[in-house]
């Protein structure tokens, strides 16, 4: 059993605190986690899994592992002196009212709601000129509330809907039918939906997705081939009918389907990766519809915006890697029929329609931009946007006149507007009551450049008044994958972080989407550690400029994310104070082996592809370049015991490759919540408790005795 302890001495922000100062180190006792003799073979390399045994995930012996790991844990973080500060103020902040966009169901206007600190958002309704009731309240789900709503689906006429839930975070959905008008239940629970939406046809039933349930364990078992089914109500869910994806030939591993908004048409997607995808339609309004195919490779991003009559409008990047709206005639839907609409611009477009218009958010710079065009391609006007920052939600139904879009920045809570289709104005419909003053505070975008001379933005936002002296307390947050774009958005959490003092910095790395399709690919397979020398930059971009130094850094990501901080800690340990990876994509030789893991192949290629393949990934997967005799940044790795998107197998093997193997005195701990997956769905006061630990211990590890800012603890406890 290895023991390491804490620095006795500490440094200490200067800005804080005029003297220096000692305190009893914290000794930490790691528990032994035994290891096999397990060896794969690749192309000729023999690589040892020591830590095989933690990946099945329903042994008494993992369940043990867990218990000890988190015992070792919160025994640390049990002796941070202002963890419960933290907390305290995370709940204070976290309880206003938060309010979703308002949409209308048949005769009545629905919209999210939460009071403050209840752990899962509540659905409201009421009639024009009625009294708002509940309509459905996940918190009534489970006692823990850890069950949570993922999904609700109106037929046309708002007289029935359906809802998925998920329980225990896992992203196996059970789906409730329900009138809505008395919002009873109307038949029994469907089973084992995952990856999927719900489409209604009518008020006959409806589509959705999911896969045959895995043998073995369904948390981690692999499943790759998605259907596509239809539930007629009053019928079991065994009778349902797969529409697609059933045959060999129809085989791969994300399906879905979604009818027009006019209910003539079924537009079925078909991908084997998370980019690229075939597309099909069904003419419903026939009896014994055909399958037409519309793309049938998957070169492109493709889908079906809206129509008119036969008239099908689509948004793809077929020639076009950032985006552009085409149309086309349903008769003949075929690419070498289409016309360009509204055509590729410079930056990235991200489409929606509503009454009668499409509005066009563009990306500039990873900044909000959004335009109005008809449905002949003119332009409207440009939506003046409340400020710099992110827009979303301009979207609605055709008939409506008016509908509500958010708008919110790093410094800015979101806030809801009232926007009328026609005349372009818009009021502010809801404004949160937070204690937090915006003002406060400030964002600035940069542009540093990586490794190979790219220039990558980022923004880095702070207290107004904040001395770059090297010595400010600052996270780094990253992604860079999936064509995901990290756009400004405003976080309780982040706040905080910012109200002690705190500097938070997000570079927008390769991989992600901000770019378009070329941005994206400069970040993928070959080209992944393109990602990671980005994310380098930005680290040496902060210190050079004094927001930050080696001794106040931390670097901070989740899954994608997660592998992201997991490949710069083992590349660079020397860059960074703190390392937390969250729900990380650790183990890159055997990652596609694990759930629909597989379809993350576009993005990384995977060990079996080709012995170049092999090497390249071998050379960053944290789990296999954790080096004997390094000292590594103080860690806490955070994942969920029901994660089944990144199975925690992968942070399971990552933290005790870090015990074993860490040289220095800083600790490397593993945080694992119970009853949680991913992440989505996680109720506020396990998330509170989460960032209590993951700030506590940042904090700690930086050399704080005490939160940098204690005047506002005292005034909110005053």
């Amino acid at each position: 059993m290895k023991k390491i302890s804490l620095l006795a001495a500490l440094i200490l922000v200067a800005a804080c605190k005029e003297e220096s100062k000692t305190r009893e180190p914290i000794t930490v006792n790691y528990p032994t986690t035994k290891k096999v003799d397990t060896v794969d073979n690749y192309f000729g390399t023999d690589v040892p899994d020591p830590y095989r045994w933690l990946e099945d995930d329903r042994s008494e012996e993992t369940e043990a592992w867990v218990k000890t790991q988190n015992a070792t844990t919160f025994g640390y973080l049990d002796k941070i002196p202002f963890r419960e500060d933290l907390k305290n103020r995370l709940e204070k902040l976290w309880n206003y009212e938060k309010v979703g966009s308002p949409f209308k169901e048949g005769n009545y206007t629905y919209y999210y709601k939460n009071n403050g600190l209840q752990n899962q958002y509540v659905v409201y309704r009421k009639k024009e000129g009625g009294e708002e009731e509940v309509f459905l309240d996940p918190n009534t789900f489970s006692e823990d509330g850890t069950t949570s709503l993922m999904g609700l689906s109106f037929t046309k006429d708002g007289s029935k809907a359906a809802y998925l839930i998920s329980e225990g975070g896992s992203d196996w959905r059970k789906g409730i039918i329900i009138d809505a008008e008395s919002k009873e239940i109307v038949e029994d629970t469907l089973v084992d939906i995952k990856f999927s939406g719900i489409s209604w046809k009518g008020n006959d039933g409806f589509y959705y997705s999911s896969y045959d349930k895995p043998e073995g364990s369904e948390l981690s078992a692999k499943t790759d081939q998605h259907k596509l089914y239809f539930h007629k109500l009053g019928t079991p869910q065994s009778e349902d009918k797969i529409v697609f994806g059933g045959t060999p030939e129809e085989k791969h591993r994300y399906v879905g389907g979604y009818v027009s908004e006019d209910e003539n048409y079924l537009f079925i997607t078909a991908s084997i990766s998370t980019s690229g995808n075939k597309l099909f339609m069904m003419d419903l309004s026939q009896d014994n519809p055909e399958l037409i195919t519309i793309l049938d490779d998957t070169d492109s991003d493709t889908y079906v915006i809206d129509n008119e009559g036969s008239k099908l409008f689509l948004v793809t990047n077929r020639e076009a890697p950032n985006k552009k709206v085409v149309v086309v005639d349903a008769s003949s839907p075929s690419p070498e029929n289409w016309e360009d609409l509204i055509p590729e611009t410079e930056n990235v477009l991200t489409a929606g329609t509503g009454g009668g218009y499409f509005f066009t958010e563009y990306m500039v710079d990873a900044i909000s931009k959004v335009l109005q065009y008809d449905y002949d391609g003119n332009l409207v006007r440009e939506v003046e946007l409340p400020g710099v920052g992110s827009a979303g939600g301009f979207g609605g139904k055709k008939e409506d006149k008016e509908f509500y879009f958010s708008f919110t920045n790093y410094n800015t809570p979101g806030s809801l507007y009232k926007y009328n289709v026609e005349t372009g104005e818009y009021e502010q419909y809801w404004k949160p009551q937070i204690d937090f003053n915006p003002d406060d505070y400030e964002s600035k975008q940069v542009f540093y450049n990586s490794k190979d001379g790219t220039k990558v933005p980022m923004i880095i936002t702070y207290k107004k008044g904040t001395e770059l002296n090297g010595k400010n307390p600052t996270i780094l947050y990253g992604y860079g994958g999936f064509n995901v774009s990290l756009t400004p958005s405003f976080s309780i959490v982040n706040a905080v972080w910012m109200e002690q003092g705190g500097v938070y910095a997000v570079p927008n790395l390769r991989g992600g989407g901000e770019y378009g399709k070329k941005w994206h690919i400069a970040g993928t397979k070959l080209n992944k550690q393109n990602v990671f020398d980005d994310f380098i930059a930005a680290a040496e971009y902060l210190i050079d400029n004094n927001y930050t130094s080696k001794e106040y850094l931390a670097i901070r990501g989740g899954s994608n994310g997660g592998l992201l901080v997991g490949a710069t800690m083992t590349q660079r340990p020397d860059l960074m104070q703190v390392a937390l990876p969250a729900v990380g994509v650790m183990d890159m030789l055997r990652y596609h082996t694990f759930t629909a893991g597989a379809g993350w192949a576009y993005d990384y290629g995977t060990s079996e592809d080709s012995e170049e393949m092999f090497n390249y990934i071998k050379g960053y997967s944290p789990v296999h370049n954790v080096k004997e005799g390094t000292e590594y940044p103080a860690t806490l790795v955070t994942t969920g015991d029901h994660d089944d998107r990144v199975v925690p197998a992968h942070s399971f093997k990552f933290a005790a490759e870090l015990q074993e193997k860490q040289a220095g005195d800083q600790p490397t701990l593993i945080r694992i919540e119970t009853n949680a997956g991913h992440g989505a769905g996680t109720p506020v006061s396990k998330t509170i408790e989460q960032y209590a630990d993951i700030f506590g211990f940042t904090f700690f590890n930086m050399g704080y005795d005490e939160l940098p800012n204690q005047a506002v603890l005292k005034e909110f406890k005053d």
